[in-house]
């Protein structure tokens, strides 16, 4: 019976995985084809930023949405999940048939972050009801499929080179069989309904320290990851431009598909450590470590082509595997009725950050250089490293206290 179980689970959770990767193929899908779009269209940078920051505007409208709905709780996850991976799918196709940079691409990526908002958080929900123990592990491992995804429009513009069309058809296509693949997969035996999102609830995020610290490191975190993932490619060409490199567009891709690749296969590891020295730990050293590699970067801007590309795939590896860790803290320290109402709410802010810092990128470059903009990448984690610190200090105040009352009793 239990080996029956062990096998279900495994099998589930592969599909849930490779069904993440295909559906989230669809999120940075403008990024990987920017420069054949910037060239048939003359993109600026105001309209270049919006195409990838409209995704995110999407996502916090889409997830506040079904959170206030109940959606994943009224209907089965699986379902939402491939209803929504279709919608995704849909939108991001018919940016072949648009103009582009005009107002309806710009509207079809919304709708594709509405969509992809019910793929993540729906799919965290599945993974999450397999197991109670070993979630840091669980986390870490759909948050790498997340990743994965997310890299994965980099590969594919390899495939499509400058037939950007070609490439929006691919991830298109990886998220219709994303969303026919997740109906296969079985609910674990800790699928409970998650409560709704409650705005009486958001006062702990201020009230509470331990959820205001992870509140906190969760921004810092943010304000980097997804502004990131979004033009390193973008700062790579410019650098190996400078550097004369052939072609430094494609091997700009081939750099960037390895750097957040690479991040979202650490992020399993970091999730199993994670549940063994603690949450808080784990995500401040890997912001430190992400601080660093983002500055190193910026000081290689246009030098050594090799210097840069390791730098940049170093800074992809340490940037990732913290994610999956603040909303854990924030379900750790939250009562469990309202844990859902702020892990949603810690969502919002979230991605509403990343959506200024992914607008003001191109500006920031076209201003100061890309040297200056990678610098100011790496401010937000280098802030949550303290963020982290006081937290691991205070969980750790906390159970001393909780072994010492135990012991009196």
């Amino acid at each position: 019976m239990l080996k029956a179980v062990q096998n279900s689970a495994a099998r589930s959770l592969a599909l849930l995985v490779v069904a993440e990767i295909g559906a989230m193929s669809l999120w940075f899908i403008s990024a990987a084809i920017m420069p054949e779009l910037a060239r048939e269209a003359a993109l600026g940078s105001w309209r270049a930023g919006l195409l990838s920051s409209s995704v995110q505007i999407g996502f916090v409208l889409g997830a506040l949405t079904m959170a206030l709905h109940g959606t994943a709780d009224r209907y089965d996850p699986r379902r939402v999940f491939s209803i929504c991976a279709l919608l995704a799918a849909m939108s991001n196709a018919l940016l072949i048939v648009t103009t582009p940079g005009g107002d309806l691409q710009i509207l079809l990526r919304t709708l594709t972050g509405i969509g992809l908002a019910g793929v993540y958080p729906v799919g965290m929900k599945i993974a999450v009801g397999w197991t109670v123990k070993r979630r840091g592990l669980l986390v870490g491992l759909l948050v790498g499929a997340l990743t994965l995804g997310s890299a994965s429009p980099h590969a594919l513009a390899l495939i499509g080179d400058a037939n950007w069309r070609m490439t929006v058809s691919l991830a298109s296509a990886c998220a219709g069989i994303s969303a026919g693949l997740i109906l296969f997969a079985r609910l674990g035996p800790h699928h409970v309904p998650a409560p709704r999102f409650s705005p009486a609830s958001l006062r702990l995020a201020w009230t509470s320290r331990p959820i205001r610290l992870a509140y906190a490191g969760y921004l810092c975190h943010m304000w980097e990851l997804y502004a990131f993932w979004a033009w390193i490619a973008a700062a790579l060409s410019a650098s190996l431009a400078l550097a004369n490199v052939e072609d430094p567009a494609q091997t700009a891709r081939l750099a960037t598909f390895a750097a957040i690749g690479l991040g979202g296969v650490f992020c399993v590891p970091a999730g199993a450590l994670a549940d063994r020295i603690g949450k808080a730990r784990v995500a401040g050293g890997a912001m430190a470590l992400s601080a660093t590699f983002a500055f190193a970067t910026a000081l290689s801007f246009g030098g050594p082509a090799w210097l840069t590309i390791a730098l940049a795939v170093f800074w992809g590896i340490f940037v990732i595997p913290d994610s999956a860790q603040f909303s854990a803290l924030v379900a750790d320290a939250a009562p469990a009725d309202r844990a859902g109402s702020l892990m949603t709410f810690q969502t919002a802010l979230g991605f509403l950050l990343t959506a200024v810092t992914i607008q003001s990128a191109p500006f920031l470059a076209e201003s100061f250089g890309w040297s200056v903009t990678l610098t100011v990448f790496g401010i937000g984690p280098l802030l949550g490293v303290e963020a982290m610190r006081r937290l691991a200090r205070a969980t750790t105040t906390a159970e001393r206290k909780t072994i010492k009352k135990e012991a009196s009793v």
